[in-house]
């Protein structure tokens, strides 16, 4: 099952990053992941939170230039070696990650991490062959 991740184009500046957090914070929104990719003049802030639709708003009742996409989260087991096992069933299945990043959340001696690849689909069955379930949102606690 996928979750909604917003992706904020933001300009490289200071404050710029505090102030939209900022926003989302004053409307109750609560940051589950957050990852930043950046350049000299800009970054894209992706986010995971507990209310996408309406963090999305939000930003774009302020004006910010976002995306809604799909990811997939999945639970490991909180020890060594659990990520790595992992990363080779993606790679023995062909699974081309584009990024990933971890979640905050950690639950029941789980840690839980966010993959963007080429084919969800595929992911889904390759996770599904291995006995390994995606998270789904009611277990994050997302609307």
């Amino acid at each position: 099952m996928n979750v909604n991740q917003i992706s904020v184009f933001l300009e490289n500046r200071t404050g710029k990053l505090a102030e939209t957090t900022r926003m989302l914070a004053n409307e109750g929104i609560d940051i589950r992941a957050i990852n930043i990719a950046e350049t000299a003049d800009y970054g894209i802030l992706r986010m995971i939170v507990d209310d996408a639709e309406k963090a999305a708003n939000i930003l774009l009742a302020h004006g910010c230039i976002l995306t809604m996409t799909p990811v997939t989260v999945v639970g490991l087991l909180d020890q060594p070696a659990s990520l790595a096992n992992l990363l080779d069933i993606l790679t023995a299945g062909s699974i081309d990650i584009e990024y990933m990043y971890a979640l905050f959340t950690h639950v029941k001696g789980k840690a839980y991490m966010v993959f963007r690849v080429t084919d969800d689909e595929k992911l889904a069955k390759l996770l599904s062959s291995k006995g390994i379930a995606p998270v789904t949102k009611e277990e994050l606690g997302l609307r």
